[in-house]
């Protein structure tokens, strides 16, 4: 998806933006495996439920990593 908004509507600039849409979007899908997870644990799917968990650590470890980089870059404009 294409845009031409650059900061100006919004006040935040597209990298700084991007990063926190990232930060959402881990968090979130986190969020939606426990779903998934408990699903699976229901059925009784012991390896799709380890697979999911495995997905939500690697949501939570992309969301931290966004977090601190975000941080940092934010530090750095001051």
């Amino acid at each position: 998806m294409a845009s031409t908004e650059t900061g100006q509507v919004t006040g935040t600039q597209d990298k700084d933006y991007n990063i926190i849409w990232f930060v959402e979007a881990c968090l979130s899908n986190a969020l939606r495996m426990e779903s998934y997870i408990a699903d699976a644990e229901r059925d009784g799917d012991r390896e799709l439920a380890a697979f999911f968990r495995r997905a939500q650590e690697e949501s939570r470890k992309g969301a931290e990593q966004g977090k601190k980089l975000l941080a940092q870059r934010l530090g750095a404009e001051q």
